[in-house]
């Protein structure tokens, strides 16, 4: 009797430990389900999404395909453009050289007289030459270093400027704004991003920036032309530092132009004529 509920005893303990095991491979198979289904669910949320990119990209491809007429017509209205701010280019080009070869350029004495005294009272900003009717300002203290932004001090002297320019006795002359540098490359990382990428970009914006000056300050913007000629027409010797600050500069050429008085309207826009954004 002893023997027989020994055996027994064993076979229960047998089956105890049968069913311990059968149960934890029930919970393992239990685990690796439910991480099977998660990572199915992430890769049906992957795959989904990846399609939703494909048909955006598809749609966006479509779109620049059908719109291959319109691209022609766009490429054709720029290379017009380009070809006119070449010709404007050339022809303010033509008249700087010409106002610059002329041994004198009649102004009427009243407003050279307030041209004159308005360089005397600004002289560290503003230079006269009343035989050329030429304006100089000085690139050092109208505009930080690398920069075209200007001063607030050359706003004030490009606002006088403006109204003397604004007399009827001068209102069919047309005026050349031309920016020149030294030699000194631009290397900068600031003056770089800011987008003057080398001289020629840098004289252009300084131009474009004192054009833009001008037609705030009333200048009818079809009496102006601007360009940009980087340190290719310099005034003094690039080997030393005066000589280099001669050479920042920014001009503003009084030219005789239209035989009839122009006025600025509210809505217009400077011509902007830049060497440097035209053949790049």
């Amino acid at each position: 009797m002893l023997r027989m509920r020994h055996v027994v005893l064993l076979a229960s303990a047998a089956f105890l430990m049968n069913g311990c095991v059968a149960l934890d491979k029930y919970n393992a198979l239990q685990l690796e389900r439910t991480q099977y289904l998660e990572r199915l669910g992430q890769a049906e949320s992957e795959a989904r999404a990846e399609r939703e990119k494909a048909k955006i990209l598809q749609d966006q491809l479509n779109g620049l395909l059908g719109a291959g007429a319109d691209s022609q017509n766009l490429l054709g209205t720029l290379q017009k453009q380009n070809a006119d701010l070449r010709a404007q280019l050339d022809d303010v080009n033509r008249k700087y050289q010409e106002a610059l070869r002329s041994n004198k350029i009649v102004i009427p004495q009243e407003v050279s007289d307030d041209l004159a005294q308005l360089a005397r009272q600004y002289p560290d900003v503003l230079d006269y030459d009343a035989q050329r009717g030429m304006l100089k300002f000085k690139s050092d203290v109208t505009f930080a270093s690398g920069s075209s932004d200007v001063t607030a001090k050359a706003q004030e002297v490009l606002k006088k400027v403006a109204d003397i320019l604004n007399s009827s006795s001068v209102a069919t002359y047309e005026l050349i704004v031309a920016g020149h540098t030294d030699n000194v490359p631009v290397s900068q990382p600031r003056t770089i991003q800011a987008g003057h990428k080398d001289n020629w970009y840098l004289s252009a914006h300084r131009a474009i920036t004192v054009g833009a000056e001008l037609r705030k300050d009333g200048i009818a913007t079809s009496r102006m032309g601007v360009a940009g000629y980087a340190d290719q027409r310099p005034v003094a010797s690039n080997a030393s530092d005066a000589g280099k600050s001669q050479n920042r500069r920014v001009e503003i050429l009084i030219v005789p132009g239209a035989k009839t008085p122009v006025t600025a309207a509210p809505s217009e826009v400077a011509p902007v004529v830049a060497p440097a954004e035209i053949n790049k």
